[in-house]
């Protein structure tokens, strides 16, 4: 979820003025295997949410700072990576969500450099996986006249994540901590709206029960968004789980996902799911790709008390 100043920059996904020159280049990727397919992990930038004190809204504000100083992390803001999947099959490419695009500041919309340096253009692009319907998430899907980024591709999202966001009100987030910010969320819904009728036409909705082109699994996580979907990724006997944004901090909510995120559409659906989610991948020692965890998003799940932590993995070179 993008951070509430930047929502609050658009009103049209289709419309405004455009993105802030970006003075610093932080475009770049990573190249990983995965059984045989090659997946490049590439940078959209980040995000920069100082409004520390309702990031977590069931959290005691002086524990989370607490905690953010134990971490050597600055106490009065909090820095979201925006890190997205590209996969190589024998005869596909397939990105997972398209970043901030017409949403980015100068902290981000780096996607399309990325995806460049990583030797693709967006022509190359032949199906992009939508875990969910939020602005950091779609932006990217449309250029700043409303055009299709990804020409070439097909679209897929949750019917539920579509549904919801086609017909959304402000009685939707009734048990969200964006409740209190109506002008945030009628800001965000009518973009989310037009990027969605945009790409239409060329969407399928994620099947739940089968398996797509031999090596994706999609299973619903519902409370972030209604329709938030992760996508289990396999090759030969090597697996890895993306969970999008099931956690939004890897100090902060790991340890302590009751405490919710402010961005959850439902908070009492997404601790519920957050907690479920952590304890699986904890327990089946799950590789897991997570689209806000520190660059490049890449670890694993441990149990931490009461909590859990994650553990990033480790590499020796870029």
């Amino acid at each position: 979820m993008m951070n509430k100043k930047e929502t609050a920059k658009k009103d049209s996904a289709h419309s405004g003025p455009s993105s802030p020159v970006q003075e610093n280049d932080l475009s770049g990727f990573k190249k990983i295997m995965l059984g045989a397919l090659e997946l490049f992990i590439l940078t959209d930038g980040y995000l920069h949410e100082e409004n520390v004190d309702s990031f977590a809204p069931r959290s005691q504000v002086s524990e989370l700072k607490k905690i953010l100083k134990e971490h050597f992390r600055p106490e009065d803001y909090i820095e979201m990576a925006l890190n997205i999947l590209l996969v190589k099959t024998k005869d596909r490419l397939i990105l997972l969500d398209a970043g901030m695009g017409i949403f980015a500041d100068e902290r981000a919309g780096f996607l399309l450099k990325s995806l460049n340096k990583a030797g693709f253009s967006v022509k190359d692009i032949t199906d992009v996986f939508i875990s969910h319907a939020h602005p950091d998430h779609i932006g990217g899907l449309v250029d700043e006249k409303g055009n299709l980024v990804f020409s070439n591709a097909g679209y897929f999202i949750s019917e539920t994540e579509y549904d919801f966001w086609m017909n959304a009100t402000l009685d939707d987030f009734g048990n969200s901590a964006l409740k209190d910010q109506p002008e945030l969320i009628s800001q965000m819904i009518s973009p989310v709206q037009n990027i969605l009728k945009t790409i239409r036409p060329r969407l399928t909705f994620f099947d739940l029960n089968q398996e797509l082109y031999g090596h994706f699994s999609f299973q619903a996580a519902p409370g972030h968004t209604p329709g938030l979907t992760m996508t289990t990724i396999s090759s030969g006997k090597e697996k890895l789980i993306c969970i999008a944004d099931i956690v939004h901090s890897d100090v902060v909510v790991f340890p302590h996902p009751d405490w919710g995120y402010f961005g959850d559409a439902d908070l009492d659906i997404a601790i519920q799911t957050r907690i479920s989610v952590l304890r699986h991948s904890s327990e089946t020692e799950m590789r897991v790709f997570a689209f806000h965890m520190p660059w490049p998003g890449l670890g694993f799940t441990g149990k931490a008390g009461q909590g859990f932590k994650w553990i990033p993995e480790g590499f020796m070179h870029p």
